[in-house]
């Protein structure tokens, strides 16, 4: 088992506050249904990012509303694949949590619903909005976008198997001449559609380009009753609350911004409810938030094999804590239990870069796929 070394006084959040950021008018607590939200800020899914022990930690930190799985096979989840089990892993602290399921055949998407309820899961959410071509090409993902009178069938069919919420992320639509998430958003709710979240760009666009605000807006006054979930381009509580005013969104989701920054949900809560934040952690706290996420996939999976599944994860906070390129680049070499504690023990021992382990570190600048959507 991992050893954790001694990392210095943790400084708390509490000791040190961040300059305000102007608060809009918040709208009313988000539900689901009956499902009520710990708070209005959600880590989005990002597949291969947010497995259990991740969204185990932004739960352990606090201020995060609701956590979703990966990515999941809605075929391979009915099959009882043994990796597509263990994307839905869960453990008491996660509440609420929601699984995203994909696929296109109605009776599998009900079916994969129908299990996700038996197994407790709070709620269930129709992915509509991945670009991948691997996804797209057989129906999926963002490809949904075109085929509306099918899209909205198979939406209530699994609305209609489960008592659970059903919610729905889409892209605004497939590209600038199709804006469909307006009449998809109307639809969903009549179908009985719990949520919708929004990610601000097309299918073409990928994630190039700027979200467009204005066209979460039109989502969210397309709406009579359900929240809108605003999505994309959102690192930071500055972020945040201009996706909140512009939009008139009632929630804000959070992916590559949760990755770079654990504690965002934190500061997102503390900063609604009394109009300042504190910093993210320090070189010393994300060490040992590393670690305890290291811990957690290796309880799963056994050292090795989290060795190797830890490896894109350390990326982002080896980038976060500002450590030296080649000091970054030898996690990625670790194959044993003793290597890996011969290199915690080196990074503990040379913090980042100009030393300061216990104040507030350089904002990380956070990168986004890159390349034509078609190659992906």
């Amino acid at each position: 088992m991992l050893r954790i070394w001694p990392v210095g006084m943790i400084s708390t959040l509490d000791e040190m506050k961040n300059d305000s950021v102007p608060r809009p008018a918040f709208p009313s607590p988000v539900s689901y249904g009956a499902l009520r939200l710990k708070s209005r800020y959600l880590l989005s899914p990002l597949a291969g990012f947010t497995n259990l022990p991740f969204r185990r930690i932004t739960h352990e930190i606090g201020g995060v509303g609701l956590t979703t799985t990966d990515l999941v096979n809605a075929r391979a989840l009915i099959e009882q694949s043994k990796k597509t089990l263990e994307l839905i892993e869960t453990c008491p602290i996660e509440s609420p949590f929601a699984v995203q399921i994909f696929g296109s055949d109605v009776s599998t998407m009900c079916d994969a619903a129908q299990m996700l309820e038996t197994r407790g899961a709070d709620s269930v959410d129709i992915n509509m909005g991945c670009p991948v071509r691997r996804i797209v090409a057989h129906g999926s993902g963002a490809s949904m976008m075109c085929r509306p009178d099918e899209t909205i069938g198979l939406v209530r069919k699994i609305v209609e198997s489960v008592k659970i919420p059903v919610t729905v992320k889409m892209r605004l639509g497939w590209d600038a001449t199709q804006i469909t998430a307006p009449f998809f958003a109307r639809e969903f709710e009549q179908a009985g559609v719990a949520a919708v979240a929004i990610h601000g760009r097309t299918r073409q666009q990928g994630f190039s380009g700027s979200v467009d605000r204005s066209g979460i807006r039109q989502v969210v006054e397309a709406v009579k009753r359900i929240p809108v979930i605003g999505n994309g381009d959102v690192r930071t509580v500055a972020d945040a609350e201009v996706m909140l005013r512009e939009t008139g969104c009632h929630g804000v989701s959070i992916g590559r911004g949760a990755l770079a920054n654990p504690w965002i949900f934190r500061q997102l809560v503390e900063w609604e409810s009394t109009g300042s934040f504190g910093p993210p952690g320090n070189f010393d706290e994300r060490l040992a938030l590393m670690q305890r996420q290291f811990r957690y996939r290796e309880e799963l999976r056994g050292t090795e094999s989290a060795i190797i599944g830890f490896r894109k994860m350390a990326h982002w906070y080896l980038k976060a804590m500002h450590v030296r390129a080649r000091l970054r680049h030898e996690f990625q070499l670790i194959r044993n239990e003793e290597e890996l504690d011969a290199y915690f023990a080196r990074l503990s021992s040379e913090g980042p870069i100009g030393g300061n382990r216990t104040g507030e570190l350089p904002e990380m600048s956070i990168p986004v796929p890159s390349g034509p959507v078609e190659r992906w």
